[in-house]
C-alpha cells in the first residue's frame, strides 16, 4: 500500500522488528513501573495502551506513522503480559500458581495464536484484521472490578491493612474462616521497618549470587526467545500452505504447554526444562540428515523442536519467578523478559540465513538451545522451596 517493495522492501521486516523494540522497552521499564505503582494498575493501563494505539494504527496514513505507533503497542504488549504474569504468580497458591503459569497464561495465548491465521485467511484487508484483533481487548475493561492487587505487593509497600482485607475476601470467597490476627505484629514490625527500603535494578547484581542467577537467566530467555521466534517466523519457508503451517505452528503449542504443565507439576524445574531443551535443540539438529524428498518429515522434526522449545518457553517463566526474591521479583522477570525481546530482535536474522543455506538457521539454533540446557543444570531447584522475599532468601546457585 505505501510501495513497500524494490527499493523500500527492507521497511516490511523493519516493521517487525520495530514493535520488537518496543517489548523491548517495555520489558525494561514495566517491571520497575509495577514494583512501583502496583502489579494491577500497570497490567491495566498497559492494557488501555496497547488497544488504544492498535486502534489508532488502522487509521495510519503512512508506513512511518504506522511503525511509531506499532512500537507502543509493543511496549504495552509485553507490560501488561508480564504484570499478569506476576500479579497471577502472586496472588495464587502453589498448586494454582503452576496452572495459572502454564496452562492458564500459554494455552490461551496458544489459542489465540490459532485464530490468527483463521482471522488472516477470511479478512484480507490489514486495516480491518488489525480492527478485529484489536476490538477483544474492550472485554478486559469490566475485569478491574474482579481483579486484586498483589498483597504481596502491598505488604511489601507496607500497606498491611489492604493486603488483609484481600486476604480475607479471599478466606469468604473459598468459603473459609480467616483467623482473627493474619499478619503477625512482630512480623508487621520487621517488614515495617523494611518498607522504606527502595529497590532499583542494581539489586539484581547485588550479591555474587544474585548477580550469577540473573546473567544466567538472561542467556537463557535469549536462547530460549531465538529457538522460538526463529521456528515461528520460519513457518512461511516450510513446504504446504502458509495458513496451514502457521496453524500447526500454533496447535503444537496446546500438547508442550500441557506437559510442561505436568512437568512442573511432579519433577524438579531444573530436569524438566533440560529435558525440554535438549529435545528440542537434538531434533533441530537432526533435520539436516532428512532427505530432501521427504519434506513430511522435516515438518514433523520443525514441529517437534517448536514443541521442546515451547515447554520450556513456559517453564522458564515460572523457574524465574521463583528464583527471585518477592522485592525485586518483578524487576527480575522484567530485566529476563527483555534478554529474550532481544533474542527476538535477532531471529529474523536466524531466519534469513536460510537463504545461504537451508539448514543453517537449524544447526544454530539447535546448538544455542542444546548448550542452554546444560546451563538449566546450574541453575538452584525451586521445586517445593517456598517462595524467597528477600535478597538473603534466595537459592543458592549449583557449583
Amino acid at each position: 500500500q505505501w510501495n513497500l517493495v524494490c527499493d523500500n522492501d527492507w521497511k516490511g521486516p523493519l516493521s517487525t522488528s520495530l514493535f520488537f523494540v518496543g517489548v523491548l522497552l517495555g520489558s525494561f521499564v514495566s517491571g520497575q513501573l509495577s514494583d512501583k505503582f502496583g502489579r494491577k494498575n500497570v497490567l491495566f493501563a498497559t492494557l488501555a495502551m496497547q488497544t488504544g494505539f492498535s486502534f489508532v494504527q488502522v487509521f495510519s496514513t503512512s508506513w512511518e506513522m504506522f511503525s511509531v505507533f506499532f512500537v507502543l503497542v509493543g511496549m504495552g504488549q509485553i507490560s501488561n503480559y508480564v504484570a499478569a504474569f506476576v500479579l497471577g504468580t502472586e496472588i495464587l497458591g502453589k498448586s494454582i500458581r503452576v496452572l495459572f503459569c502454564t496452562l492458564g497464561v500459554c494455552i490461551f495465548y496458544a489459542f489465540g495464536y490459532m485464530l490468527l491465521p483463521l482471522f488472516a485467511y477470511f479478512i484480507r484487508d490489514w486495516r480491518m484484521l488489525l480492527l478485529a484483533l484489536t476490538l477483544p481487548g474492550l472485554l478486559c475493561i469490566p475485569l478491574w472490578w474482579v481483579i486484586p492487587e498483589s498483597p504481596r505487593w502491598l505488604i511489601s509497600q507496607g500497606r498491611f491493612q489492604e493486603a488483609e482485607d484481600i486476604i480475607r475476601k479471599a478466606a469468604k470467597t473459598n468459603g473459609l474462616t480467616a483467623p482473627d490476627v493474619i499478619l503477625d505484629p512482630s512480623e508487621l514490625q520487621d517488614l515495617n521497618s523494611q518498607k522504606q527500603q527502595t529497590y532499583t535494578i542494581l539489586d539484581l547484581m547485588k550479591t555474587r549470587n544474585i548477580l550469577t542467577i540473573t546473567i544466567m537467566s538472561v542467556i537463557l530467555w535469549m536462547i530460549i526467545s531465538v529457538g522460538y521466534f526463529g521456528l515461528s517466523l520460519d513457518t512461511p519457508n516450510l513446504h504446504g500452505d502458509v495458513y496451514v503451517n502457521c496453524f500447526l505452528s500454533a496447535v503444537i503449542e496446546v500438547p508442550a504447554y500441557v506437559i510442561s504443565w505436568l512437568l512442573l507439576r511432579n519433577l524438579p524445574r531444573r530436569y524438566s526444562m533440560a529435558a525440554a531443551l535438549f529435545l528440542g535443540g537434538c531434533v533441530l539438529l537432526f533435520i539436516q540428515l532428512v532427505p530432501s524428498h521427504i519434506r513430511v518429515l522435516s515438518i514433523l522434526l520443525v514441529m517437534l523442536g517448536k514443541f521442546g522449545i515451547t515447554s520450556a518457553f513456559s517453564m522458564v517463566y515460572v523457574y524465574t519467578a521463583e528464583l527471585y526474591p518477592t522485592v525485586v521479583r518483578n524487576m527480575g522477570v522484567g530485566a529476563s523478559s527483555m534478554a529474550s525481546r532481544l533474542g527476538s530482535i535477532l531471529s529474523p536474522y536466524f531466519v534469513y540465513l536460510g537463504a545461504y543455506d537451508r539448514f543453517l538457521p537449524y544447526i544454530l539454533m539447535g546448538s544455542l538451545t542444546v548448550l542452554s540446557g546444560i546451563l538449566t543444570l546450574f541453575l538452584p531447584e525451586s521445586y517445593g522451596m517456598p517462595l524467597p522475599d528477600t535478597i538473603d532468601q534466595m537459592l543458592l546457585v549449583k557449583g
